[in-house]
This record gives C-alpha cells, structure tokens and sequence, in this order.
C-alpha cells in the first residue's frame, strides 16, 4: 500500500507522515531527503545550476539510502550519516532547482520507486500521488496559508540551530511555490481523486488524526 501526501513547503508534510509512520507501522520514505543528498553532493563537488550535465553524471556515483533507527529516519550518503548536512540553508536553497532539472528527477523517481517496492509505505513530496505513485491507495494533498507555513519553518529552523531570518524563510518558501508549481514534470498540483486538508488553523495532533481517518477510511 502506499499513502501519497503532497503539499508546498512548510505545509507539516514531514512532521506528519513521520507521525502516521509511527501510528500505523508504515514505512516512511523521505523522497525530500533523496533530493537533499543530490543537492548536498553538488554543493561538495562544487557544481553550481549551471553545470546540469554534471549534476546528473554525479547521482549515478551517490549510494543514498534510508535508515530507520528509534522512530527516527537516518539518510545514509555514500556511507555517511547526512541527516543534519542535508538540512542547510545551503541545500535549502537550491534544492528547488535541483529537483527541477527533468533527468534528475527522472533518475530520483527510479529510485524511490525501488526503494518502496514491496513495503507498506507513506510518502511526502510535491508529485507523489501525481507522478511517481499516481495509483497510490491513498492521495492526500496538505496545504497551509503561506506566512503560517513560514512561521513554522522558521520555528524549526530555530529548533534545529539554523541562523535565519523570518524574512529570509518568507522569501525562500514564496520562492520554491514559484518554482515547484511551474517544473516541467512534477509540478506541485492536487492529484486526481486527492484529499484536500487546509491545516493553518489545527495543531499538529489535530492534522495527525484527520490523515489517520482519511487512510482508514480508505483501506
């Protein structure tokens, strides 16, 4: 089975798959992370936007795989815990863009799709009940007015240590709604037959509940 949320940036996407893994005993597969590690590797090998060849030559030498220890998701690179690195202003920035070039994404999707084949799985993206998994039993699409979902990157961020401004969150989430709408494939768009929950006003367990009714009610 495989329970696709989509949703733009800040929308809870990861708090709450991460949540209803836990609840329901799916398997999470953090498809954002997959991107992450690309972006996180470019930066390393001192690639810019420009240089898309290289990019794409690059994914075929990552080894990028998913561990999950204590509840928590664990993204092996080539043997290195990067669960932290992949978090970055730096990978923020240009993670957008980096998923935007169409043999990348070609070449994540192969991926994630073998990563979930066989398992009973819950994912988040922008194109996963779109695009990758467009058969997927469940298809929900989680949304949020854009300064709440500033604010609770921001709040994140703050958490995690990250140095940022509220402005600068405001400006970088206005800027992947932009870019995520407009890709060439897997544009962030409601899927057929999805279900839509405006979470801006519910707490984090109020979103959680409503998702596990929406997949029981499914199955």
């Amino acid at each position: 089975m495989v329970v696709a949320i989509d949703g733009p940036a800040g929308s809870g996407k990861g708090t709450i798959t991460k949540i209803i893994s836990q609840r329901m005993g799916l398997v999470n597969l953090d498809t954002g992370a997959t991107y992450r590690c690309v972006a996180l590797a470019s930066l390393r090998a001192e690639l810019t936007l420009k240089d898309e060849e290289k990019i794409v030559d690059l994914i075929d030498s990552l080894d990028i795989e998913l561990e999950h220890q204590n509840g928590e998701i664990k993204v092996i690179l080539n043997g290195e815990d990067v669960s932290k690195e992949i978090r970055t202003a730096e990978v923020t920035g240009i993670v957008s863009q980096i998923s935007s070039i169409v043999p990348v994404r070609l070449k994540m999707v192969e991926l994630q799709r073998k990563l979930a084949k066989g398992k009973d799985v819950i994912m988040e993206g922008r194109d996963i009940g779109t695009y990758v998994f467009p058969n997927a039993e469940v298809k929900i699409y989680l949304d949020a007015d854009v300064s709440e979902r500033a604010r609770r990157r921001y709040k994140e961020n703050q958490e995690k240590g990250i140095k940022c401004t509220y402005e600068e969150v405001l400006d970088n989430i206005l800027k992947r709604d932009e870019n995520d709408k407009h890709k060439e494939i897997g544009s962030l768009k409601v899927a057929d037959g999805a279900t839509i929950l405006d979470s801006t006003n519910m707490t984090i367990d109020e979103v959680a509940d409503e998702v596990e009714k929406i997949i029981k009610k499914a199955i």
